[in-house]
């Protein structure tokens, strides 16, 4: 006769992952791979730019989308604006955004609050541009980086008379390396071995003018920024004179076209003027001129009016036709003009005139 023998069987449930440890791994990596996409797509989108902006910003975008999921909604929105800007050619940026960026990430990381000179910034900082004005920019960033300038810019032989007299120059080889003998130019190179004078600025205004000879760096300023001065220059690359060409360059506040004083200049034949009022109109808001600024000074006479007449409407509790014929007697028009001359007259100065 055959006796079953039960053997008791323990299963353990330490080893074996519960459906709730899947699905957190899951989520973990559903979010791994949201980042990654994002981060990729933000990625691709800069890697046309020039000055290789994708390996520039991808540490600070990386940081943003890895500290984006742990923010709030209202930390969220803070940051938007910088982000939005990222996309924004460096060109225009009124200062550096990637910076800018990072500080706050840095504060929201610590689980701080951005402080009250960071919320300013923020809220000052206006929308970026549109997507056309950012294509346009882009593309002269291409330009400017390679130092082309011919789609702004004619007489090109100019430039090359001027070259070959000053790198065929003696006197040029010889201050060089005078210069070199007295510094260490090669600590006041960059990347790709060039030396830049100071940078000239609009209307002139310099951020600093002063300078102590006693530091090495300000004499060799000083020095090199004389020498550029004596070759028309705005930099040497290796032992090679960079000289300044006459170029058209866009800014955040606007276009600024560079004549070096060498230049024999002849507006008609060496500024293609058409390419370059395409180029500054991208960013203008609108039509100007002495016709539409006198009909904007009409306009905002008649909005400041229309405000007193809506609130002396209101207190004497008209509405409706009554009303409508009440504001037009007061700015002495039609009674049969359409109210939405009125709702337009409002909506353009609302700003400036509040109800």
């Amino acid at each position: 006769m055959l006796h079953t023998c039960h053997i008791p069987v323990t299963v353990s449930t330490a080893s074996v992952p519960s459906l709730d440890s899947f699905r957190a791994v899951a989520t973990i990596s559903h979010v791994e791979r949201a980042l990654t996409n994002a981060l990729r797509n933000d990625l691709q989108k800069l890697k046309a730019r020039a000055f290789h902006r994708d390996e520039w910003a991808e540490e600070v975008l990386r940081h943003y989308h890895a500290l984006r999921p742990k923010l709030n909604e209202a930390a969220r929105q803070q940051l938007q604006p910088l982000y939005d800007w990222m996309f924004v050619p460096p060109t225009l940026w009124p200062f550096n955004i990637q910076d800018a960026l990072e500080d706050c990430l840095a504060t929201l990381e610590k689980r701080k609050r951005l402080n009250s000179r960071q919320h300013l910034l923020l809220e000052l900082l206006p929308p970026p541009p549109g997507e056309a004005v950012c294509a346009v920019v882009a593309e002269h960033e291409h330009q400017i980086q390679q130092g082309r300038y011919e789609d702004t810019v004619r007489a090109q032989a100019k430039y090359s008379q001027m070259e070959l007299a000053i790198t065929t120059n003696p006197e040029l080889r010889q201050q060089w390396e005078r210069i070199k003998a007295v510094f260490n130019v090669a600590a006041y190179r960059d990347h790709k071995g060039v030396i830049r004078r100071t940078m000239g600025a609009e209307r002139n205004l310099r951020p600093s003018f002063s300078v102590n000879l006693r530091r090495r760096d300000d004499a060799f300023r000083a020095v090199f920024d004389a020498f550029c001065l004596r070759w028309n220059l705005y930099g040497m690359q290796y032992d090679k004179p960079l000289l300044l060409k006459l170029s058209v360059n866009l800014t955040p506040y606007g276009t600024m076209i560079h004549i070096p004083a060498y230049w024999s200049f002849d507006r008609s034949r060496d500024i293609r003027w058409r390419a370059i009022g395409k180029l500054h109109r991208i960013r203008v808001p609108g039509r100007q001129g002495a016709a539409l600024a006198e009909g904007f000074a009409q306009r905002m006479k008649e909005a400041e009016k229309l405000r007193q007449l809506d609130q002396k409407a209101a207190r004497l509790g008209l509405k409706g036709l009554k009303k409508h014929e009440f504001l037009c007697k007061g700015l002495n028009w039609d009674v049969r003009t359409a109210p939405k001359r009125l709702t337009r007259l409002r909506d353009e100065f609302k700003k400036l005139f509040p109800l």
